[in-house]
């Protein structure tokens, strides 16, 4: 049945296709990758009156023991020596899914407690101007309207584009009381000066592209030397299919680009399936 236009005369599809703006690989942020969490409700909770960020602590382990400060002094905090508030631990009966996801950035494992946390680490690798990742970081202990409560954030980032403390839960487990962990979480980071986020939801097609991309992510030597015609092909605005198919060695070539994506030598549009109908084009570090 044909598709009825809209009452503007524009047919729906391609007023869609003329707003479209393309999520470009090689020049995204990862925070630009999510779906944004509203935390204006939980924070209608928090107690946030006059001398908060003095009552509120925050505690972290260092050199073997734990330490607790007031959230006023969190951010003198030795951040990027400080160990995991709690140990990961492995059941035969457990529902989530912890393990130890290797950065190419720090050049180690870090620990995550779910596959969720596990494609964060992911995108932080790609995106993220990672410096360092510190797995549960630190334990916040927060008021609200009902009482004392306690949080602790799942990951804490130093990058190139300054501190992430960061929550990861899927969009449609969020309860009330996560929200007003989070709020809290977001009201201590930005006394710190950090940025503050929770990975609840991707950006359709992200994670699977990225996760993609990352099985080229380790040095990729060129013996064949295919990388020059892999460029010029990007330069060109060529498909992903049209640049392998067009070089003598195609599984190589395919490789190759998948590499230099994840590098972001070159870029495909993320908000669209990756496949050989992506179009390639050169990244900001191509010469």
């Amino acid at each position: 049945m044909a598709e009825v236009p809209g009452s503007s005369g524009v047919h729906p599809r391609a007023a869609d296709e003329a707003v479209y703006e393309p999520l470009w690989s090689h020049s995204c942020r990862w925070d630009g990758l999510l779906v944004p969490v509203s935390l204006g409700a939980g924070r209608q909770a928090l107690d946030l009156d006059q001398g908060w960020t003095r009552r509120w602590t925050a505690t972290w382990r260092y050199a073997g023991g734990e330490v607790t400060s007031a959230v006023a002094d969190l951010a003198a905090a030795p951040v990027t020596r400080l160990g995991p508030m709690r140990g990961f631990t492995w059941r035969r009966d457990q529902r989530h899914r912890p393990g130890l996801e290797y950065m190419v950035s720090t050049g180690r494992l870090h620990g995550f407690e779910s596959l969720e946390e596990a494609g964060l680490l992911l995108v932080l690798d790609f995106a993220g101007d990672v410096v360092e990742v510190l797995s549960q970081p630190l334990r916040l202990k927060f008021r609200t309207v009902d009482g004392w409560r306690r949080h602790t954030p799942d990951f804490l980032v130093v990058s190139r584009l300054g501190i992430w403390l960061i929550d990861v839960r899927p969009a449609d487990l969020i309860g009330d009381e996560d929200r007003e962990s989070f709020a809290a979480a977001a009201e201590a980071a930005l006394v710190c000066g950090w940025h503050y986020t929770v990975a609840a939801r991707w950006k359709p097609y992200v994670l699977m592209a990225v996760d993609e991309m990352s099985a080229r992510r380790r040095p990729l030597a060129d013996p064949l030397g295919v990388r020059p015609d892999l460029l010029a092909g990007a330069g060109a605005a060529m498909t992903f299919g049209e640049i392998a198919a067009g070089s003598a060695f195609e599984p190589v070539a395919r490789a190759q680009l998948l590499h230099l994506l994840w590098h972001r030598r070159v870029g495909i549009d993320l908000g669209r399936p990756l496949g050989d109908r992506s179009t390639v084009v050169l990244g900001s570090e191509s010469s």
